[in-house]
Order: structure tokens, then C-alpha cells, then sequence
């Protein structure tokens, strides 16, 4: 590729609270459902905890400790060229209960502080509002999303953050790939209770756990059409997306049967909450899945026009891979911790189970415009793998410069095919811990963070030969991917 992205790209990397803050109990903060959660691997599922275990890992409570280094942080991202960065703002720093009724000052001038650094910096932010961390007390008392309650905390959240960073936050993403409520279970997207020691990504989906995840699900929408209105009130100025889980898969064969499932899955995986969210009203197809898994939602009348008048403005999605699947289930089996289907022949796979397809993104990215219409961002992609810091206290991260390299590629076609693709935040800058498997060693990040899954190291910083491999890009706006970069 010679030729650069165009003009006012947005360019920059993307992190959660509560993968990377740590402090999970500092200066206000209350429990959120992440910090209940236990470490794990991708042989070992990570566990919910009623409460705090003795001599039990929780990852989220010190996690890569940003929130002692985030000056340290942003200057390295700032060194690297962002000209944006998509964080989110853990709402137990905010509001420790979720449903208390003034909040905490110290969280609101946690995140004021780097959000006046970042303006200096040049840096726009894109801000997620719910990334996988309901406030535990909202599990307790409520049932988490399943209580229309909810809505109201939520949107009063937002109407505080919204007025306490009006003029130095413009991008907000309402909830964090909303659609995991549809294939992961309710525990980790909308503080649904789970049984103590159960896995947090809950058993076997059944009608009943579905009629949950619904019904939850209906509730977060009306969350974000309502949060969408009061952003535009508060700041015409404001821009608000959707954010999903892109979930592409290809039919495993030409069998019609594999085609007609993979159509299926497609639907419901990507574009039953995309619908919603940009065209404000459910697809057409949610009423067979609907009738035929027995869900009934509760809703008020006033539903319908909360949904039409809360359009999101932009489209924004995680991509890392993508699926294959089939009608045959001799053939199915489990590609990866988060994902699903049988293994694409035609792909390489990493040890925890995920595809590297580059071509795919290309394709879901004119899938998603051409369903929709609105500007597009890729605000998660990127490749977790094990990192080794040389005795010369390098990190020569090839693999990644390699993947990413690709998905730029891929991102760029995408673009010469007509698609309005507006920026690019790869997932994990920093290395943070796993939202998965909760491990520090399945690193994504530009940046190493010396901190290893025994909860040993002192949150040192290096940046790897992918941030100069990345400054490259970032400084020639896409024009130069070449991988061969001096470390300096």
C-alpha cells in the first residue's frame, strides 16, 4: 500500500477500566461485577465469587495499575502519535452503588484529570460508558439489567459524565458489544446473578437464560436510545455509538444447510442489535426467534418511540477473527474462549483458539455499511500472544506487526470499496489482563507491562517494536506499513 488514509483519521488504541485501572476499591470506588471475578486460563474458565475468596485471584484489582501510571500512559501514547483513545469509565468510580444518589468526586476527577491530559495531548477520547462492569450492588439488589429500574441509574450516569466532561469528551459508546447478552450469557454484559463458583459466562444457553438475556437486553437499548437523546441535549456537539461484537462467520461448506444456518447466526449475532441501535425498531426476524424460544418481553408503550428517537450516530465493533459454521455436528467444535463455530480449514489458529482473518474484516466492514449507512469504526482488533523481553530488554513482537499489518490492509480496501470508515483503535495499547481468561500473558498491547499471571512484577513499561512499528504508521497516516523499524 502507498497511499495514506484519509484526512482526520482517527488513529489510536483502546483499553477497559477494569482490564487495566486496578485500584478496584481506591479513593470511593465500589465493587463492580468484574471484580468478583477469578483469574483463569484458556483450559481453566474464570469463576464468579458471591464474595472475595482468601488467597484467590481477582485480575480486575490491580490489573495493569493505570490508574498509579496513567500519566506515564498517555505520554508514551501521545509519544506514539494517537490522535485519539478509546477508554471506558468504570461507573462504580462514578457512582460506587450505581444506584446512589450523588457521586463520588474523587472518580470524577480521576477521569477529568486524563481527560484535560489527553486534550493537551491532541488526543480525542472515545469513551465507553458500560464496558463489562455493572455495579455489583445493582447484581445484588436487582437482578442486574433484568430490573427496568436500571435504565433510570444508567441514565442518570450519563447525564453526570456527560455534564462533567461537556467540552473535553465528543465520542461516547454507549454499552460495550451488547450483543455478548445474546451469545455469552448475562453475568459479564448485564449483571445477571449467577451461582456462586459457576463460570462467568453462565451454563448452556437455554430458553430461559435467553428470556433473561432478552428481556436484559431490551432494557440496555432503551438504556442507549435515552442516553443518545440526552447526549445530543446536553452537546449538539456530541457523537454517540453503538458498540458490537463483530461475529463474522462463513458457511462451512456450500451445503444449503450450512448456509441457511451461517445466514441465521449472522442475523442474530450481528444484526438483530445493530438494528435496533441505527435503525431504531427490532428486524423483522426477531419475532420467529422470539416464538420460537419462547421469549416474551415486558415492555411499555412507550417503547417503540424511546427506540426510534435514540438512532446512534456511528457504528462502531470488536473484530478479531472470524467463524465457520455448520449444520453437521460431527464437524462443529469450539474455535476460540469467546468465539464459536467449527475451525476454518483455510485459516491459522492461535493457542487460544482464534482465526487470523484479515480478508474478514474487509468483508464485515462493507457488510455493516451497506446494511446501515452511518460512519464505521474498528475500536477493538489485535492479536494476543505470549511476549518475551530479551536479556536486552526488548520486545521484538513480529507476530504482531505482522497481524495488524494485515487488518490495516484489509482496512484500507475496505475503504477504496466505498466504506466510511472513520477510525482504528487496536484492543489492549497497554498490556492489560484478559477479559476472557483473565491472564496478564496473553498480551495485546504496543506497550509490555512487566506484570506476569503469578502477580509478579513492578507494572514497568517497555514499549515493544510494534509502538515504533505503529508510530510509523500513525506518523504516515497508513501510507508506510513497512515492518522493518529500528527500536528507537
Amino acid at each position: 500500500m502507498t497511499t495514506a488514509f484519509p484526512k482526520g483519521f482517527l488513529w489510536g488504541g483502546a483499553t477497559a477500566a477494569n482490564q487495566i485501572e486496578g485500584a478496584w476499591n481506591v479513593d470511593g470506588k465500589g465493587p463492580s461485577t468484574a471484580d468478583m471475578v477469578t483469574g483463569g486460563t484458556f483450559e481453566t474458565p474464570r469463576h464468579y465469587t458471591a464474595t472475595l475468596q482468601a488467597n484467590t485471584y481477582y485480575p480486575s484489582h490491580q490489573a495493569s495499575d493505570f490508574y498509579h501510571h496513567w500519566r506515564e500512559d498517555l505520554k508514551l501514547l501521545h509519544e506514539m502519535g494517537y490522535n485519539t483513545y478509546r477508554m471506558s469509565i468504570a461507573w462504580t468510580r462514578i457512582f460506587p452503588n450505581g444506584d446512589d444518589e450523588e457521586p463520588n468526586q474523587a472518580g470524577l476527577d480521576f477521569y477529568r484529570q486524563i481527560f484535560e491530559q489527553c486534550r493537551d495531548y491532541g488526543i480525542e477520547p472515545i469513551v465507553t460508558i458500560s464496558h463489562y462492569e455493572t455495579p455489583y450492588h445493582l447484581t445484588q439488589k436487582y437482578h442486574g439489567w433484568l430490573d427496568r429500574r436500571v435504565i433510570d441509574f444508567y441514565v442518570n450516569y450519563c447525564k453526570t459524565i456527560f455534564l462533567a466532561y461537556k467540552d473535553l469528551v465528543h465520542y461516547w459508546l454507549t454499552f460495550n458489544e451488547i450483543n455478548i447478552l445474546i451469545m455469552m450469557g448475562g453475568y459479564v454484559g448485564a449483571g445477571l446473578p449467577l451461582k456462586d463458583g459457576e463460570s462467568m459466562f453462565g451454563g448452556e444457553m437455554t430458553d430461559a437464560t435467553r428470556q433473561d438475556c432478552f428481556q436484559a437486553l431490551h432494557h440496555q437499548f432503551l438504556a442507549s436510545a435515552k442516553a443518545v437523546q440526552l447526549a445530543h441535549r446536553i452537546n449538539p456537539d456530541n457523537w454517540v455509538g453503538c458498540m458490537i461484537a463483530g461475529s463474522l462467520s462463513y458457511p462451512l461448506t456450500p451445503a444449503p444447510a450450512d448456509v441457511l444456518l451461517n445466514q441465521q447466526e449472522m442475523a442474530m449475532n450481528n444484526w438483530f442489535c445493530g438494528d435496533v441501535q441505527v435503525r431504531g425498531a427490532y428486524p423483522y426476524f426477531a419475532k420467529h426467534y422470539f416464538d420460537e424460544h419462547h421469549i416474551h418481553l415486558q415492555t411499555e408503550p412507550e417503547d417503540t418511540a424511546i427506540l426510534k428517537a435514540g438512532k446512534v450516530d456511528f457504528y462502531s465493533f470488536s473484530y478479531y477473527s472470524s467463524n465457520a459454521r455448520t449444520a453437521d455436528p460431527a464437524k462443529a467444535e469450539s474455535a476460540g474462549n469467546m468465539t464459536f463455530g467449527a475451525k476454518n480449514p483455510y485459516l491459522k489458529y492461535s493457542e487460544w483458539g482464534w482465526s487470523t482473518d484479515a480478508t474478514g474484516l474487509r468483508v464485515y466492514l462493507n457488510d455493516v455499511y451497506g446494511r446501515y449507512g452511518v460512519p464505521v469504526m474498528v475500536v477493538e482488533n489485535g492479536l494476543g500472544a505470549r511476549d518475551e523481553l530479551t536479556a536486552e530488554g526488548q520486545i521484538n513482537d513480529d507476530y504482531r506487526i505482522a497481524y495488524l499489518k494485515e487488518h490495516i490492509e484489509a482496512m484500507h480496501a475496505a475503504i477504496d470499496d466505498g466504506v466510511d470508515l472513520i477510525g482504528y483503535t487496536p484492543w489492549g495499547c497497554i498490556d492489560l489482563v484478559s477479559a476472557g481468561t483473565g491472564q496478564m500473558e496473553k498480551r495485546y498491547g504496543f506497550i509490555y507491562v512487566n506484570r506476569n499471571d503469578q502477580q509478579q512484577g513492578d507494572f514497568k513499561r517497555i514499549p515493544k517494536k510494534s509502538f515504533y512499528w505503529y508510530r510509523q504508521v500513525i506518523a504516515s497516516n497508513g501510507a508506510n506499513l513497512n515492518p522493518d523499524v529500528t527500536q528507537s
